[in-house]
């Protein structure tokens, strides 16, 4: 591994990339006009509650009321630790509307829909989660060898008795290979931390009572792992600010951190702008010759395998077989890449061979297990399709980065001009019938205006003729060519 953290800040934006070996392995923007609110914590006020959802909607301040289910309240008992219920109660036992409650953010707002929210609260540290009103000890799944899962529990025991904590905790990923000390002192900076946010508990809502780390602190945070090479900043401010988070929290980084202050803007150094570009695009290629088509809907997405140009040097099932091991770590990274979460249908070519199905279903696995959030993977069905799932806790690249097109409503078609000559046929049609208009003006854009005096002008004289109106017609450059209006003279 030859990862470098690229750290890109201006006044409007932050950027934060993962290099390795010179390619684009993950992005993280964060705009100050919208920042992330995830793992914000809050004290809301109950809007509705929905006894058919068992869910209710909580008003933290933010644009759209945030979802809270029934799931994810978790009552106090009176020394303020959560209770266990086996059985989920009806929401109306749990809340009132118009009354207060401490929550979390868990997902970000999608679309429509508002933020998901928790009333299981948590802080997070470089080796941990704090998750005080618990007394649950997990580790990352991610840590897979069970002698270092036992050392990681018992030192983390020993360490909680030092420190003298309570409450729960989740020993993150980078834990792994970690000492007491370093635990030490993630548990005393945590204690210190909800100290000050149990301070601003009793604030009236709504109201932001405890608000997580700026983007690249929380990179180096959570993206740095073992392997990292370099973390180059390219704003002063950003590297001053970061230095003191290193000496702070995680002084084993701190002389990994540059300050980068070449002419040529980093991104555009590494090639990442480029990089960009290509992830938002629908098609990926390949280098053998091949190329995926990525398809991103509401409610799933779609990556299609498809051979290209790539004919191979031996039988075609061969050929078949390169192609899905490179679409396999390809699709891999554009799925970090674009942020994809919910279902991911792929559509591997077919393969014949079992074998070459379990190869290309390892490899794929392989390469998805470098990736922070959670995956689920299903095997090589008979058509060669395999169903994933990602947790999905912000948007995608493609949402944080553009908007449905305003001509065709993200739909990606248009219809044809002469489809829509055959509409307002239609619509004059029904005007000619209801108005008594001796004239009727259509404003469309110019493509469709010229085929309506061009292709379609005997359709025009018969319709004359057929209505008795006289028929004008008008270019309006501001017209996309679905639109069109019709005016009565």
């Amino acid at each position: 591994m030859n990862e470098e953290l690229l750290v890109n800040v201006t006044p409007l934006e932050t950027r934060v990339a993962v290099v390795d070996q010179g390619v684009l392995q993950d992005l993280h923007i964060e705009r100050a006009a919208n920042r992330g609110i995830v793992g914000n914590i809050y004290r809301g006020k109950v809007m509705r509650v929905l006894p058919g959802m068992q869910a209710a909607f909580i008003d933290i301040g933010a644009e759209r009321t945030c979802f809270l289910h029934a799931t994810d309240i978790y009552p106090l008992d009176a020394e303020g630790m959560e209770q266990r219920d086996p059985q989920t109660p009806d929401i109306r036992e749990r809340l009132r509307e118009g009354e207060s409650v401490l929550v979390q953010v868990t997902k970000e707002p999608l679309g429509n829909k508002g933020a998901r929210l928790t009333t299981r609260l948590s802080v997070s540290s470089r080796y941990l989660v704090y998750m005080p009103r618990t007394t649950h000890i997990g580790i990352s799944q991610q840590i897979e060898n069970d002698d270092e899962r036992s050392r990681l529990r018992s030192l983390l025991d020993e360490a909680r008795a030092s420190v003298d904590v309570r409450g729960g905790f989740i020993l993150r990923t980078a834990a792994e290979g970690a000492g007491r000390e370093e635990l030490e002192a993630d548990l005393r900076f945590l204690k210190r931390l909800w100290g000050a946010v149990e301070q601003r508990f009793d604030q009236p809502g709504p109201v932001r009572v405890y608000e997580d780390w700026q983007l690249y602190h929380r990179s180096i945070r959570d993206l740095a792992r073992p392997g990292l090479e370099r973390i180059r900043v390219d704003s002063r401010e950003a590297y001053q600010s970061l230095q003191e988070f290193c000496a702070s929290y995680v002084p084993e980084l701190g002389h990994l951190l540059e300050h980068y202050q070449g002419d040529r803007p980093i991104f555009d150094l590494y090639g990442v702008e480029e990089e960009i570009g290509r992830a938002l695009e629908r098609q990926v290629s390949l280098k053998s010759g091949g190329y995926l088509v990525i398809d991103q809907t509401e409610a799933m997405t779609t990556i299609d395998v498809n051979t290209g140009g790539f004919v191979g040097r031996n039988n075609h099932e061969e050929t078949v077989y390169k192609t899905n091991l490179e679409a396999a770590v390809s699709l891999a990274r554009q799925v970090r890449l674009r942020n994809l979460g919910g279902i991911i249908i792929v559509d591997f070519i077919d393969m014949q061979d079992a074998e070459h199905r379990r190869q290309v279903l390892r490899a794929l696995e392989k390469a998805m297990s470098r990736d922070r959030a959670r995956t689920a993977i299903s095997g090589v069905s008979a058509l060669g399709l395999v169903e994933m799932t990602r947790k999905r806790t912000r948007e995608s690249l493609t949402q944080v980065l553009c908007e449905p097109c305003p001509a065709c409503s993200g739909r990606g078609l248009l219809k044809s001009a002469q489809t829509v000559c055959y509409e307002i046929f239609r619509e004059i049609l029904r005007d000619a019938r209801a108005y008594a208009a001796d004239a009727l003006m259509v404003l469309a854009a110019q493509e469709v205006v010229d085929r309506l005096l061009d292709e379609e002008s005997d359709a025009v004289a018969d319709l004359e003729q057929f209505a008795g109106k006289t028929l004008q017609f008008r270019v309006e450059p501001q017209y996309s060519r679905e639109q069109f209006d019709i005016i009565l003279l």
